[in-house]
């Protein structure tokens, strides 16, 4: 299992580009950082250990592109990916996630990703037996009764003391005895071949799935999970995988099956073991607001367990072993980016082994008012082709004159300028704002087609943009 590191810098940054407006540095540093690992991959392995990924360290205001290149980065090539919040974590001894917790995390987010490679490579198979098995739901045996413990010694105990012992039993609809006629036997193969073709779609059936196994909070998962232990998965052993019915469309209970059927067909070891290699080859943590953890990044009550919080991210950024559940994970060529817009302190306030550890900073840049102009229109998921098409289920269709594009743009830069720099977040405020009579009065209206001109902008939220005060709370 392997992540798409192949693609060139250049083709990184231009997928980039799809989603995010600007940012060029930034883009580049990340992509000469994922390219420098294909590169590493390439070399023996005595070289291979001696290269450790450079990480970076992202400085500028709040709404600018720090987190959404990390993470169109992740998706981009496939890799594990986990952001988490600096703050959330606290020194050793305090109340709060220990640091290692993010490795555990990341490890868990590789797991989804072979899970998934897996089933892919046993979908064919995994579907033929789903198949059979909606068809024998649909049309069923003849019977016999049988229970899980109809030769147990102890059922007669169980049954004297006037409990029933097949409430106990694992319900498994594949462990029952039936008799199959000739006539059941080929109305199963007709309807096989119905629903491999999709003609049997929509029709409803009742179905036994495996239930899901409800996790429930334990305050002693931490500390065992520090060990490599699964406290809820060691318990939830200990009852048996019971079985429930579903009523569902033949569509549904052949993709239930198969889920089923797939994760039969392949051995958990492997996924584990292949999970672990991509935590430690590919992944890529993103810690985001890191200058809140430095001894200048708020009130000095705090500055020892701040202090604290860096010393224990240091072990994990420097390279350690950590151990999860599915096997113990190397952090020394796990890639980490760090965040933060450094408004009340700088890098230096970091303490100087952590410094060393993001050798490459990385200034973005605030947005100007033509970024704000690109951001509404280029990207593939733009929010006026949002708005555009969350109102289009109305049957209205939205048009915005580009003066009324620039207005926008022009009134979110004022805004920012003005008031706090939150970035691109303030176009969402200020689009919220200007459509919201039409987003309320949309499913009553019976008009096809509804322009958003400069003028219409002005009348609606012109007036609390030249009112100071008034702009400070509602834009």
């Amino acid at each position: 299992m392997r992540a798409r590191n192949d693609l060139t810098p250049r083709e990184i940054v231009t997928r980039l580009d799809e989603y995010i407006v600007g940012q060029k540095d930034a883009k580049k540093a990340v992509a000469v950082a994922l390219r420098n690992r294909y590169r590493r991959l390439k070399l023996d392995d005595d070289m291979q250990k001696e290269i450790t990924p450079k990480n970076i360290l992202m400085i500028g205001a709040t709404g600018i592109g720090k987190t959404e290149i990390a993470r169109r980065l992740a998706a981009i090539v496939d890799a594990p990916f986990l952001k988490v919040e600096a703050t959330k974590f606290t020194e050793v001894g305090y109340i709060g996630r220990d640091v290692e917790s993010m490795v555990r995390d990341l490890t868990e987010s590789s797991i989804q990703i072979v899970r998934d490679e897996y089933r892919k490579n046993v979908r064919g198979r995994a579907e033929k037996r789903a198949i059979d098995r909606v068809a024998k739901a649909l049309a069923p045996g003849i019977k016999k009764e049988k229970t899980g413990y109809d030769n147990n010694p102890l059922a007669g105990m169980f049954k004297g003391m006037g409990v029933d012992p097949n409430q106990f039993a694992q319900n498994n609809e594949d462990d029952e005895e039936e008799t199959v006629t000739t006539e059941i036997s080929s109305k199963r193969a007709e309807l096989k071949e119905q629903i491999a073709k999709g003609v049997l779609d929509s029709r409803e059936v009742e179905i036994k799935v495996q239930e899901k196994k409800k996790t429930t909070p334990n305050p002693m998962s931490a500390p065992m999970e520090s060990m490599g232990i699964d406290l809820s998965e060691t318990l939830g052993q200990l009852t048996p995988t019971k079985k429930v019915k579903r009523k569902v469309t033949v569509k549904e209970a052949v993709e239930l099956f198969t889920e089923e059927e797939a994760d039969k067909l392949i051995n958990q070891e492997d996924i584990n073991a292949d999970a672990v290699h991509l935590t430690e080859n590919s992944g890529i943590i993103f810690i985001d607001e890191i200058d809140k953890i430095t001894s200048k990044g708020g009130q000095n009550s705090g500055q020892v367990s701040r202090e604290g919080v860096q010393r224990d991210i240091l072990p994990i950024v420097e390279g350690s072993s950590v151990r999860t559940k599915y096997g113990t994970v190397n952090t020394d060529h796990i890639l980490f980016i760090g965040s933060g817009a450094f408004h009340l302190s700088k890098p230096s306030d970091l303490i100087p082994e952590l410094q060393g550890r993001f050798p490459i900073r990385v200034e973005l840049q605030d947005l100007t008012k033509d970024d704000f102009v690109k951001i509404l229109t280029e990207p593939q998921n733009a929010l006026i082709k949002q708005y555009r098409a969350l109102l289009d289920t109305e049957n209205i269709e939205v048009i915005f004159t580009m003066e009324a594009i620039e207005k926008i743009a022009e009134i979110a830069f004022d805004v920012n300028e003005s008031t706090d720099n939150i970035g691109a977040r303030r176009l969402h405020t200020i689009l919220e704002r200007l459509l919201e009579d039409l987003l309320f009065e949309s499913p009553d209206m019976s008009m096809g087609e509804v322009k958003i001109t400069q003028k219409y902008v002005e009348d609606k939220i012109g007036h609390i943009v030249e009112d100071k005060d008034l702009s400070r709370y509602i834009l």
